[in-house]
């Protein structure tokens, strides 16, 4: 039996199981807000389920590649990203408790009015567009190169595979397989580093030792995850839904554990990327490596980026249904609920065929919402309502500018790769602060 055989019984198996196992919601509450007996999740439930829904296969993929690229550097540059689930988890915990507020929509409608909330939900519309095609192309990599009848086919394959039990369940089937699904990646990454760590010319030392600190070679790009994570995750459904299902005090918990263990599990997936650089190795970290240490290792990190793609694939299934059903109040039956599923599906699938960038999805998406920053980090000041449009319109100026790289080099003062991003962020973030307190001074 080939290897690519083996990789084809993993998602056969894994989705069939998935979703023998996923409970089929009957209420608009299971489906929606993954109420089950009554009960929300836990803190260890929705811990679990934060990190491995972010944990996806283009985050480990990214953080393999960047390891290969900076050393460990590049991974705990990717890692700064997590520092969004700290952001969010105390914000959000305010928004909630003095606020009053029960969603992220709700909030934006009382205090900016109908048009903001409409603007805002083409932002993550456009956010959940992105995560379908940029996962399932590492799905697809596993099994033929870009553009090969396999690699379409796997897609295609593991797209309706994990689609048909999130139609199954809703938001109550995704957070109930992302407990299964955290629990295999961290046994399947242990097995991993164990393979990795035990090669008698690669040490701690080598790991510690492996990247240089300077803008150049990771850090323009650790401080552009910083910056980007006080409005990243302002504009991710799949983690602000998952904020509002538990108490105040249970989501605060889940999001502060869940930023510093999801970081550490990035850093950890990093250690095979900085392997791969070791040995001198080209291409995807994670893929090269798996062939190096023969069928075995392969398919266990193939099953890691299944686990991570479906569980992540499955919760922007769900988000784009609850934005749809109950933040735009279109029609809250399940039935609507699981038509917007199968459409996100479809559409998101689209740029598959027109060979998009993986990285970019996260760079330029983050990039384009920076605008979110002060709407969110001074959620409590009065403002205008003119504010929120500055900024943000603001903010996506400043990520078309990034995408058709014009910004001035003259206001670029690091060298080295990401460092255009760094200070489009950084001028983009400062303009956008300014111009939403703007309205403020002027009204005084």
């Amino acid at each position: 039996m080939s290897v690519l055989n083996y990789q084809w019984a993993l998602i056969i198996l894994s989705s069939f199981i998935l979703f023998f196992l996923s409970p089929l919601a009957k209420t608009t509450d299971q489906f929606f807000k993954a109420v089950r007996k009554h009960k929300a999740p836990n803190t260890f439930i929705l811990t679990g389920s934060l990190i491995i829904s972010w944990i996806f296969a283009k985050s480990i993929t990214n953080a393999a590649n960047l390891g290969m690229d900076f050393g460990i550097v590049g991974g705990l540059a990717y890692a700064g990203y997590y520092l969004s689930f700290a952001v969010a988890g105390l914000l959000i915990y305010k928004i909630r408790t003095q606020g009053g507020f029960e969603s992220i929509h709700q909030f934006l409608t009382t205090k900016f009015g109908k048009g903001a909330m409409a603007l805002f939900s083409i932002l993550i519309a456009i956010r959940l567009f992105n995560e379908v095609w940029s996962n399932t192309m590492v799905i697809g990599s596993y099994f033929g190169e870009m553009g090969s009848a396999n690699y379409y086919w796997a897609i295609i394959v593991f797209t309706l595979l994990t689609l048909a039990y999130a139609i199954k369940g809703g938001l109550s089937s995704s957070i109930f397989t992302d407990v299964i699904q955290m629990g295999l990646f961290s046994v399947l990454l242990i097995v991993i580093l164990w393979n990795v760590l035990s090669v008698d010319n690669f040490t701690t030392k080598d790991i510690i030792t492996s990247g240089t600190w300077s803008f150049e070679l990771g850090l323009n790009l650790f401080f552009a995850a910083i910056i980007q994570s006080f409005s990243y995750p302002f504009h991710d459904p799949v983690l602000t839904d998952r904020a509002f299902i538990s108490s105040p005090k249970v989501t605060r918990k889940s999001f502060l554990w869940a930023s510093v263990l999801g970081a550490l599990c990035i850093i950890l997936f990093s250690i095979i990327g900085v392997y791969a650089h070791t040995q001198g190795m080209k291409g995807q970290a994670a893929v090269e490596v798996g062939k190096a240490f023969g069928i075995v290792v392969l398919l266990v990190i193939n099953f890691i980026m299944i686990t991570s793609a479906a569980s992540t694939l499955d919760s922007t299934f769900s988000s784009f249904s609850k934005l749809l059903a109950i933040d735009l109040n279109l029609n809250k039956s399940l039935t609507f609920g699981r038509i917007s599923m199968a459409l996100i599906a479809v559409l998101g699938t689209i740029p598959v065929f027109l060979n998009a960038e993986i990285l970019s999805a996260t760079t330029v998406s983050g990039t384009m919402v920076i605008g979110l920053t002060p709407v969110f980090m001074f959620w409590n000041m009065k403002v205008p309502k003119i504010s929120f449009y500055l900024s943000v319109i603001c903010g996506l100026i400043f990520g078309f500018i990034l995408v058709f790289e014009i910004f001035p080099k003259s206001l670029i003062f690091t060298e080295g790769k990401y460092a255009e991003l760094l200070w489009v962020n950084i001028w983009g973030i400062t303009s956008c602060i300014i111009l939403y307190m703007i309205p403020k001074w002027i009204k005084k």
